[in-house]
């Protein structure tokens, strides 16, 4: 039988496999992405699928995603985060199987939506079961571990990649996902707490409605950066706004909102929220402008510019658990404005590189950028999760992945217009827009410490 709900946490060693089967299914749903990155043309070659085809091999594991993350959190809190954790993992493990055995892009694609709903279902509700696995006084510590198995998980997706595919065919990329699923699975059956439920039905045409708005919000803002029509970007972008509006008036009286208005009314979320947009568009600006950087203008191979990227995870991990620790005592605002300034000089400094510029020089600029961005993630992670009711937990984990995609995406889309309207200095523009980006949330990170409702930026738990 799983433990039942702890008042204050789960007790040791509850808390240590319930932390197991979490991490587990985060390596997974995060790894998974930067493999399929890597293996895109290998794929699409054995497949004999067309270039522009084989992104939705990407692209559907990452809608999937985004349209499917606030409905998921939402019905986390009618029938429980440990029931919508595991129905993602039993899916993410299936679609996994489907990938393997595909045969066909259409098929391989389909399976790939599929496995994005799975990853949904498992990113949609780890950070509300982290609060009830912890104690309250240990909350940002048990966040921190989310950002660093996030971090090493994006890392070491590509070595993993390669290392598959050293050794076997592309459809080992996906059952290698088949033994961890099962056993996540079983951990989690007997690990994971229960949590209470809300009383009300799950909004259906409210669920449809978000996915609508931010499928549109995702095309719109990649179409616009990949130099799309303005006219389908004018009228996606409309669409967004006028299915937003509804939303809001829709929910703004609702006990508890698929959209969560709710949670924006509350100072310190709203300012997490956007801290985190933020913020993440500022490290995507620099993760994906980097390898151009460094192999086009200073003529590194692909080994090396991989190995050179490689202090930026190192430094988050090192850094996070420390963040996650001085999260519980001391407020976000302070922490996160902080290394969110670390992150922007790290971004400049790189930006600045000399022409010849050798290793050494790129490394500590690297691990500049990735502890800034490590002592920001984990104390904002705990404002934002914190600052909500506990039954809200499911919304406020929703709109922590809602928002770091979000942001994603704006900072790939930059990148992309940089590059495209600024060919000879495309890279070193987008540098300099993410330390706009990471000022920005720093200064938005900074005015928690304002906020008279929610003890200058300490969550109220």
């Amino acid at each position: 039988m799983p433990p039942t709900l702890h008042p204050d946490g789960l007790p040791t060693p509850q808390r240590y496999w319930a932390i197991v089967t979490i991490a587990l299914g985060i390596v997974m749903a995060v790894m998974d992405s930067a493999i399929a990155n890597v293996a895109l043309p290998t794929i699409g070659i054995d497949l004999h699928a067309d270039p522009a085809l084989s992104i939705w091999i990407v692209n559907g594991y990452q809608l999937a995603i985004t349209i499917s993350l606030l409905p998921l959190a939402a019905l986390g809190d009618i029938v429980g985060y440990r029931r919508v954790y595991v129905a993602g993992l039993v899916l993410f493990t299936l679609a996994s199987l489907l990938c393997a055995l595909a045969h066909s892009l259409p098929m391989l694609a389909v399976a790939r939506v599929i496995q994005g709903f799975g990853g949904a279902g498992i990113m949609s509700v780890n950070s509300a079961l982290i609060r009830f696995i912890y104690p309250h006084r240990m909350l940002g510590r048990g966040l921190s571990i989310n950002t660093l198995i996030v971090a090493v998980s994006a890392a070491a997706g590509p070595t993993v990649a390669a290392a598959i595919l050293s050794l076997g065919t592309w459809p080992w990329l996906f059952a290698v996902n088949i033994p961890f699923g099962i056993v996540a699975v079983i951990v989690a059956l007997r690990a994971l707490p229960h949590t209470p439920r809300a009383a009300h039905a799950f909004d259906i045409p409210g669920a449809i409605l978000v996915a609508l708005m931010f499928g549109l919000l995702i095309a719109s803002i990649d179409a616009f950066g990949h130099g799309g029509s303005l006219v389908l970007f004018a009228v996606e972008l409309a669409a967004t706004i006028v299915i937003g509006y509804v939303m809001v008036r829709r929910e703004h009286s609702a006990a508890s909102p698929m959209l969560p208005v709710d949670l924006m009314r509350i100072p310190i979320f709203a300012l997490s929220i956007g801290t985190s947009i933020c913020s993440f568009a500022g490290q995507m600006l620099a993760l994906v402008s980097l390898p151009f950087l460094l192999q086009s203008n200073l003529h590194f191979s692909a080994v090396q510019t991989g190995l050179m990227i490689t202090p930026w995870p190192i430094a988050i991990s090192l850094v996070s658990p420390i963040a996650g620790r001085l999260a519980d005592r001391y407020p976000a605002g302070i922490l996160g404005a902080l290394g969110l300034i670390v992150f922007a000089g790290g971004l400049l400094a790189l930006a600045l590189l000399p022409p010849g510029a050798g290793i050494a020089d790129i490394v500590w600029r690297m691990a500049l950028a990735g502890a800034g961005f490590g002592l920001f993630q984990s104390p904002n992670n705990r404002a934002m999760i914190g600052a909500a009711p506990l039954t809200r937990s499911g919304g406020a984990s929703g709109m922590l992945g809602t928002a770091r995609l979000l942001g994603q995406t704006i900072g790939a889309a930059l990148v992309a217009l940089a590059f495209a309207r600024m060919p000879l200095h495309g890279t070193q523009a987008a540098l300099y827009i993410g330390v706009g980006f990471a000022l920005a949330a720093a200064a938005v990170s900074s005015l928690r410490l304002f906020d008279r409702t929610g003890g200058a930026g300490k969550s109220a738990g």
